[in-house]
């Protein structure tokens, strides 16, 4: 009966997620239209865009074979697996989850959706899909050992990798001198995660430029409204991880699923004034942005 509960926990907390995801989308492009004196699109847009692009139909490239049909799929699908993961509590929950829900877990089935989106971009055979994919598996390659290090910061603590013990440990120690380091290095892994200015611009398709969205120009119709998606829930799934770990401040009124939603719209808000107030960094500048999320991280562990 346990199982059973937990389970049904899991899928309404990732249905939930991905429910929202097009909203928090929404948000962040929204703020940064007025941030930058223009209209900009409504909150709603992304769910608009989304129901457009699933009812259009697919042009599909001959050179492509069932790799490149199945990935939006699969992408989608991890990303759900991995809003299932979150130690999100619910209304009424009590239960205590098993160590199968573990960081490197996560971590795993985030980077599965970004290597079969890889794949797909060099399976249509295109030269931008593959220099997308290129540049895609070159951040990966930057960002996730230092993402690592990030949540050692909480999990060292802890003294467990599994995701509801780090969620206790970062509760009762908010706002922190090793937190607040490790929080600023975890944001600056948020940017490169989530495909934002400076690593990545997501609202052009420059060559020059374009890591994620050259991965997708191959795509059309419903399975690219899948992609689109599964980005927005991955994008949550960051923001997330970013307001329980390093955000853990609860105040006294409301519930705690009210004050995750105000943390979200404030780290949303947080996403488009770093977007307005930046420039999209070149390529190979980056392994020096990332190093100080890294150097952040370390003087996190060391201050504990």
């Amino acid at each position: 009966m346990a199982v059973m509960s937990i389970f049904i926990t899991r899928i309404a907390l990732a249905v939930a997620v991905l429910f929202f995801a097009p909203l928090v989308l929404g948000l962040i492009k929204s703020l940064k239209a007025k941030l930058q004196n223009r209209r900009g699109p409504r909150l709603w847009q992304p769910y608009l865009d989304i129901i457009k692009l699933l009812k259009k139909d697919e042009v599909v490239s001959p050179t492509t074979c069932w790799v490149f049909r199945v990935a939006p799929f699969g992408y989608l699908a991890l990303a759900f697996a991995a809003a299932a993961l979150l130690p999100l509590p619910l209304p009424g929950q009590q239960e205590t989850y098993p160590d199968i829900f573990d960081v490197f877990l996560l971590m795993y089935v985030l980077a599965a959706g970004r290597f079969i989106l890889v794949l797909a971009s060099l399976d249509a055979g295109s030269t931008f899909g593959g220099m997308g994919g290129s540049r895609e598996m070159y951040v990966s390659v930057l960002v996730e050992p230092v993402l690592v290090l990030a949540f050692l910061t909480v999990a060292a603590p802890a003294g467990s990798t599994g995701l509801e013990a780090m969620a206790r440990q970062a509760a009762q120690a908010p706002f922190s001198v090793p937190y607040v380091f490790a929080g600023f290095a975890f944001f600056i892994l948020l940017l490169a995660e989530t495909g934002r200015v400076p690593v990545d611009n997501p609202d052009t398709h420059l060559e020059l430029t374009m890591i994620h969205e050259g991965m997708l120009l191959e795509y059309s119709g419903r399975r690219l409204g899948l992609i689109h998606l599964a980005a927005a829930v991955r994008q949550l799934i960051i923001i997330l991880l970013f307001v329980i770990f390093f955000i853990p401040w609860q105040a006294s009124w409301g519930g705690i699923l009210p004050q995750v939603a105000l943390k979200v719209v404030i780290t949303a808000a947080a996403l488009a004034v770093t977007e307005t107030c930046t420039n999209k960094m070149r390529l190979f500048r980056l392994p020096g942005f990332i190093a100080i999320s890294g150097l952040l991280s370390l003087l996190a562990l060391v201050a504990q």
